[in-house]
C-alpha cells in the first residue's frame, strides 16, 4: 500500500484524513493529537508526529525516514510557505498547489488582475490601495458605508468587513483599511453589492477539472447571520449539485473562469493541482467574483468529500496521474448537511483557558453522524479539550431528505453534546419552512 502525507490539522483534514485511508497508509505530522486524524492514522498502520508542520526540516526527515510517496496539502498557510513545494523536490506526487500556485489566495490583487483579464465582466468595481493618498482617493467614492475592505493577505476567512455588517460607519471602515494598509502595505476596496452568495469548487490536475456539488456556507457566528465572521459555522449540499437559486449556466461559467484562471497559473509551469476554490455572488446584473481559494473550504470539504461517490484515493491518483474527468470523478445524488459546534467564546472573545467538554462519540455513530474534530484533542473516553479559539468539531450526515437530515443531526447535538458548547440553530432553516 502506498504512503501518503497529510499536513494540516483542522476539520477539513480530519476527512481528508478519512478519504485517504480507504486506499494509502496514512502518515502526519501534527501540531496537537487531532482525535480523527489519529484515529485513520492507526487504522491504516501508518505513523504521525506531533511537531511543527512548518519546519521543513521536519517534515523533510519525516518522508525520507518513512519512504513517504503522495502528500496532500490543503491548509492556506501551509501552501503560502511552500510545503508542497517541498514535497515535489524530494520527487513525491502532490495534491496541492506550490507556493506560488497558491497566491492566487494569498494575494488578492493578483487574483483580481487575473479576473480583470480572463472575465472583466465578473468584477465587482475595486480599488487597489497602496498608500494614505490612495486610500483617501478610494474613499472619496463612497457617501456612506457601500463598501467591502479586503486585506492583502491571508485571513483564514475572517478578514474581509463589509459596510453595514461588519462596520457601522464609513470612518469605522476607515480605520479598518488603514490598519489592513499598515498591516501589508496594500488593501482592496470594493464596492458593496446585493446578491446570493456562493462557492464553486473544482478539483484539478493542473489541465483538467470537475466541479463538485455546490455548497452553502454558514460564515456568520449567530443565528439570522448576526454576529462576526467565522470560518464557518454550517455547510449543506443538494442531490443535484445546485442550490435553489442558481442554474446549471451559472455554475459553468464559475467553473469556466476557474478553468481558465488555473490554465493561466499553470501556463509556464505546472504550479497548481488540487482544488481552486471560487467565491461568487449572484446578482440582478449577473454573476460577480469575491474572491479565490487555492484549497478545500473548511466546512465545504466535509460536505463535498462525503458527497464522493468515486473512492478519494482513485481521484487522487488521477490527479497525480493527470487523468482527471468526470467519468472518474463522480458524486452521490443526496443531500450533505454539516453542523460545527464550538465554544460559546468563539469569535467573540478571546479566552486563554482551554474548554474542556464531553460527548458521547459512541451513540453518535450509532445514529450515523460522522464527527470531524478540528481543534481538539482526547482527555479521556467521551472527554476531550480545545487546543485553541477554533472551532472544536463538526457533525455531519447524508441522506434523500433534507429535512429529516436536519432533524437528526440537531437531535444529535442536543442529545449528546455539552450544553456548555454551542452550534447555529438555523443552519438550512429558510430551505425547508
Amino acid at each position: 500500500m502506498k504512503k501518503c502525507l497529510l499536513l494540516g490539522n483542522g476539520g477539513r483534514e480530519a476527512v481528508i484524513a478519512e478519504q485517504i485511508s480507504k486506499g494509502y497508509e496514512l502518515y502526519a505530522v501534527l501540531p496537537y493529537e487531532n482525535p480523527s486524524i489519529v484515529e485513520y492514522v492507526e487504522k491504516t498502520k501508518g505513523k504521525y508526529i506531533v511537531g511543527n508542520p512548518f519546519d521543513k526540516e521536519l517534515v523533510k526527515k519525516f518522508i525520507q525516514e518513512n519512504k513517504i510517496q503522495v502528500c496532500v496539502v490543503s491548509s492556506d498557510n501551509l501552501l503560502q510557505e511552500g510545503l508542497i513545494d517541498l514535497a515535489k523536490s524530494l520527487g513525491l506526487k502532490v495534491f496541492g498547489p506550490t507556493s506560488q500556485g497558491a497566491k492566487i489566495e494569498w494575494s488578492k490583487t493578483y487574483a483580481l488582475e487575473i479576473v480583470e483579464k480572463l472575465a472583466p465582466e465578473m468584477v465587482i468595481k475595486n480599488y487597489h490601495v497602496q498608500s494614505e493618498e490612495e486610500l483617501e482617493k478610494a474613499f472619496e467614492n463612497y457617501a456612506d458605508v457601500n463598501f467591502v475592505v479586503k486585506p492583502e493577505g491571508l485571513t483564514g476567512g475572517k478578514g474581509v468587513k463589509v459596510g453595514g455588517v461588519h462596520f457601522k460607519t464609513k470612518q469605522e471602515g476607515i480605520e479598518y483599511a488603514k490598519s489592513c494598509l499598515n498591516d501589508s502595505g496594500k488593501v482592496i476596496i470594493q464596492d458593496k453589492v446585493e446578491g446570493s452568495e456562493f462557492t464553486v469548487m473544482c478539483l484539478t490536475d493542473g489541465k483538467n477539472i470537475v466541479t463538485t456539488p455546490i455548497t452553502f456556507d454558514y460564515p456568520y457566528r449567530f443565528e439570522n447571520d448576526k454576529g462576526p465572521g467565522t470560518g464557518g459555522m454550517g455547510c449543506m449540499s443538494y442531490p443535484n449539485g445546485l442550490l435553489p437559486f442558481l442554474k446549471q449556466e451559472d455554475v459553468d461559467q464559475c467553473s469556466d473562469l476557474i478553468k481558465r484562471t488555473i490554465q493561466y497559473i499553470n501556463k509556464d509551469s505546472k504550479e497548481f493541482t488540487g482544488v481552486l476554490y471560487g467565491g461568487f455572488f449572484k446578482c440582478k446584473d449577473g454573476i460577480k467574483f469575491i474572491e479565490f481559494n487555492a484549497r478545500f473550504g473548511d466546512p465545504e470539504a466535509i460536505n463535498v468529500l462525503n458527497a464522493l461517490e468515486t473512492p478519494f484515493p482513485e481521484v487522487l491518483k488521477n490527479i497525480t496521474d493527470e487523468k482527471l474527468s468526470k467519468d472518474n470523478c463522480k458524486f452521490k445524488k443526496e443531500y450533505t448537511f454539516t453542523v460545527y459546534v464550538v465554544s460559546k467564546q468563539y469569535a467573540i472573545q478571546t479566552s486563554k483557558e482551554p474548554v474542556i467538554f464531553r460527548m458521547n462519540v459512541d451513540q453518535i455513530i450509532k445514529n450515523s453522524a460522522k464527527i470531524y474534530f478540528a481543534n481538539a484533542k482526547q482527555l479521556s473516553k467521551n472527554e476531550y479539550t480545545s487546543v485553541s479559539n477554533s472551532r472544536l468539531f463538526a457533525i455531519t450526515k447524508t441522506g434523500k431528505d433534507l429535512e429529516q437530515l436536519r432533524k437528526e443531526v440537531y437531535e444529535i447535538i442536543e442529545n449528546n453534546v455539552d450544553k456548555a458548547l454551542d452550534y447555529r440553530k438555523d443552519i438550512g432553516e429558510i430551505y425547508i419552512h
